[in-house]
């Protein structure tokens, strides 16, 4: 793409990822078995312009708002939750490596599609160096890490004073490696490895302070008034993270009503399920679910890019709610597909039939510990009652 050409509209890289959906349930099977996305689809999905929805402009991204990575999520979700996942994975990274110097930025993004996994949790340390600073130790759950480049990681390093500081650093995937530990009941195709960091250097121009990145102190020139830049990380991730439940929930409720005029329900009278009454309440519920889960999609992501357009200081409750609304919509998404799953019938537990998949992969989003709905209701509710957050994940 030139750096010059205007960026496709959303209703067009949605339409993209739709495209694709066939290609993405076809190989489903295979990235389940395998514990990885195919090649092939790492190929459709560049094709697709995913990989470059958080990349600049000027390097020929398409510095996509998150309500169209909220849109394009939920048409991968169709076809392969975890292809979804794994590209909003690649879309976090992407934004963090953003807020990185900008001559960082012209080596990570001189690849073509460049990928990027990542992390926010301090589960190794970083030693100074000259230079920089060494790291040892792991991360685990890195989606797509089999695919990825870099890999945006945290780390815990001893400051002047003998504290401890949460430092976020910029690491080419070679120079880690990859345990393939992945071995899960949901999101088997995402490929969700442990990297290992041993006595890794990263040079001083890829290291910052992670307090400086939640407190929207990035340290690009040139992002600093691009809007999809400027938000909170958190509310970014959160934001970024949700189009996937939506398509989970939308794959099931396509997977259930292409399968009911040909159900009976077994020592019933009914020889279509769809004469039934409680199925009849049974979809109507699903449909709702998912109708108010997309709901709180939507607004999150309307939020986020309005208050990147403005520049508004994000008040603590609008943080706080970011999260509250990401729990949410997982919630809501996996109801939604549970009450689908259920009304699917003893023949649906057969690998052959999408929804297992599907109601598996929900169930692995829901234990995720940014989205855990019951950990982000009570921040919410911490904060609404007067207390201060119990995290500096805000």
């Amino acid at each position: 793409m030139d750096v010059t050409e205007k960026a496709p509209a959303r209703s067009e890289l949605s339409r993209r990822a739709a495209d694709i959906v066939p290609h993405l349930r076809e190989k489903s099977a295979w990235a389940e078995e395998n514990r990885r996305l195919h090649d092939e689809t790492i190929e459709a999905l560049a094709g697709a312009g995913v990989f470059r929805l958080r990349v600049p402009r000027r390097y020929g991204g398409y510095e996509a708002d998150t309500r169209t990575l909220v849109e394009v999520a939920a048409q991968l979700g169709r076809g392969d939750g975890s292809a979804a996942w794994t590209a909003s994975v690649y879309w976090i990274p992407t934004w963090m490596a953003c807020q990185f110097p900008d001559e960082v930025q012209d080596e990570v993004f001189s690849t073509p599609d460049v990928r990027i996994c990542g992390t926010l949790s301090p589960s190794a340390m970083a030693a100074p160096a000259d230079g920089g600073v060494v790291l040892n130790g792991s991360w685990g759950f890195q989606s797509g890490a089999h695919h990825a480049h870099w890999q945006e990681v945290i780390a815990v390093m001893p400051g002047e004073d003998g504290s401890m500081q949460p430092i976020m650093a910029l690491v080419p995937l070679s120079d880690l490696t990859i345990v393939d530990d992945w071995h899960t009941a949901g999101m088997r195709g995402s490929g969700s490895v442990t990297t290992v960091a041993q006595d890794v250097f990263v040079p001083g121009i890829r290291v910052l302070p992670l307090g400086a990145v939640l407190a929207q102190q990035g340290a690009s020139r040139a992002n600093a008034d691009t809007p999809i830049y400027r938000p909170p990380l958190l509310p970014v991730a959160s934001a970024s993270s949700v189009g996937t439940v939506l398509g989970l929930a939308a794959a099931a409720r396509e997977a259930f009503f292409e399968r009911l005029p040909d159900r009976k329900i077994t020592y019933t009278a009914y020889e279509s399920q769809r004469e039934a009454p409680v199925t009849h309440l049974e979809a109507a519920e699903a449909v709702l679910t998912a109708d108010e889960a997309e709901f709180h999609a939507h607004r999150l992501a309307d939020l986020v890019d309005a208050k990147g357009v403005s520049g508004d200081p994000w008040t603590l409750e609008e943080r706080v709610r970011a999260r509250a609304s990401l729990g949410r919509v997982v919630q809501l998404g996996k109801k939604s597909v549970d009450i689908l799953a259920g009304a699917s019938g003893g023949s649906s537990i057969y690998n052959a039939q999408v929804i297992q998949r599907v109601q598996r992969d929900a169930q692995a989003i829901n234990q995720h510990a940014l989205m855990h709905p019951s950990t982000n209701a009570e921040l919410y509710g911490r904060v609404l009652c007067g207390l201060d957050p119990n995290t500096l994940y805000l």
